[in-house]
């Protein structure tokens, strides 16, 4: 379960000045909320009583320092910050998922992931293996902040957008501790993050890959007790599916078919937002099976914390009519281009190689004029004794390319026989 605390509320401290609710700005000085975040840290980290890691410590000052920071940005009562429980040892969860805003209008922005007092805010020179496991997965979120107490530091996609170091001791300096100007501007482009919508194919292949990725990944975390809803989940999957695949399979299936679900939707112009049981609702209404077998994948959505909600927030700006750009084959060209990236492995393992339609189009009517004048079947693949099966379907490139042809082979063909027959003897 997650513990929601919102902004605005003081724990173990007083508040310094009397703040307005409701995104006011606070006379508090950005030196005034670094001292007492340092009075704060200080009293933490040096009470004999404490238990837990060093990291824990610094949970509640730092609730306290943001209180602050969004006062300081135009953000006060406005900004919160939501404690995520994990599993011990996992690496798919920051220990912070912040939203700003309120009511409706509350928007997950992003995660922070608290470390111990002089570990550094880098994860890129992080040595223990847990950390530099847990950043491989972490770098695929847009928006992150890294911090010691110590250090600062803002990682966009695995990129740093700035990196800000405290002066003084974090565990001794107390109220003295310091912070240079460049801090507030950080913590601001935190706040204020918003999703950019994809422009082409690319760009969306590359955010959509990553974060199904580190949806895969998630899924295999909290698939690790006996007693995981998940589990159940997949047993259903291997019943119905794929009797033989692995816990790794599973999650990898799993976070495909969600994301391409969400992909579809927007392709359909739903408003993500508007929850995944709506966004399931929407998707039967052109595909029962599509809408059903979405709505059973995410009914287990709180157990899926970081990775999903970030998905969602992500995928709601894109707009596929900029991507397809009047392409009706947009998907299967963006398919392979998302496989390449999300694994690259697995595509080549599952022989997922895309044929251009340039290529399939001549191929499917070949197979058409050999049935008409080889195989005596007037309609070709339109013929009712043809059968056609695809055992290598990947993203359904010669599928597509007979879904084309078929209908019009068959309108000529009655248009022929319409123009054959006597008008008397037509069929009103």
């Amino acid at each position: 379960m997650q513990q929601s605390q919102p902004l605005g509320k003081k724990e173990d401290r007083g508040s310094l000045v009397e703040k307005p609710v409701g995104g006011g700005v606070s006379k508090l000085t950005l030196a005034e909320a670094i001292s007492a975040f340092g009075k704060d840290a200080k009293a933490k980290l040096s009470n004999p009583a404490a238990t837990g890691q060093p990291e824990d410590q610094l949970r509640t000052p730092l609730v306290n320092l943001f209180d602050d920071f969004a006062g300081l940005t135009g953000k006060l009562g406005h900004v919160t910050l939501v404690g995520e429980t994990t599993l011990a040892g996992a690496q798919t969860r920051p220990d912070f998922a912040v939203t700003v805003g309120a009511g409706k209008a509350k928007a997950l922005i992003g995660f922070i992931e608290v470390k111990a007092p002089g570990k550094g805010a880098d994860p890129r020179k992080f040595k223990d293996p847990h950390d530099k496991g847990q950043w491989a997965k972490l770098k695929a979120l847009p928006n992150l902040l890294y911090t010691d107490g110590q250090s600062f530091s803002l990682w966009r996609d695995g990129e740093t957008a700035g990196i800000v170091r405290l002066a003084g001791d974090i565990e001794s300096s107390g109220t003295k501790l310091t912070a240079p100007s460049e801090l507030l501007p950080l913590i601001e482009d935190f706040l204020s993050w918003q999703p950019i919508p994809p422009r082409n194919a690319h760009q969306l292949a590359m955010t959509s890959a990553r974060l199904c990725r580190f949806l895969r990944d998630e899924v295999l975390e909290q698939m690790e007790p006996q007693d995981s809803a998940l589990r159940d989940l997949a047993k259903d999957w291997r019943g119905l599916l794929f009797p033989e695949a692995s816990d790794e399979q599973f999650a990898d299936g799993y976070a495909q078919a969600v994301t391409f679900g969400l992909l579809m939707a927007k392709s359909q112009k739903v408003d993500l937002d508007e929850g995944l049981n709506e966004v399931a609702s929407d998707l039967a209404k052109s595909s029962t099976l599509i809408g059903r077998a979405f709505d059973l994948l995410t009914k287990q959505e709180d157990l899926l914390g970081p990775s999903l909600k970030t998905l969602v927030r992500v995928l709601n700006v894109v707009d596929w009519g900029v991507i397809a750009k009047g392409n009706p084959e947009a998907w299967i060209d963006f398919y392979e281009l998302f496989l390449s990236i999300y694994d690259n492995k697995l595509r080549k393992l599952t022989g997922s190689y895309y044929t251009p339609p340039e290529v399939v189009r001549p191929m499917v009517r070949l197979c058409d004029e050999a049935l008409r004048t080889r195989f005596d079947k007037p309609a070709g693949l339109a013929d009712a004794d043809v059968r056609i099966a695809d055992p290598a379907v990947g993203s359904g490139t010669f599928l597509l390319g007979l879904a084309i042809l078929v209908p019009t082979t068959a309108l000529a063909l009655l248009l022929v026989r319409r123009t054959m027959v006597p008008d008397g003897l037509r069929a009103p």
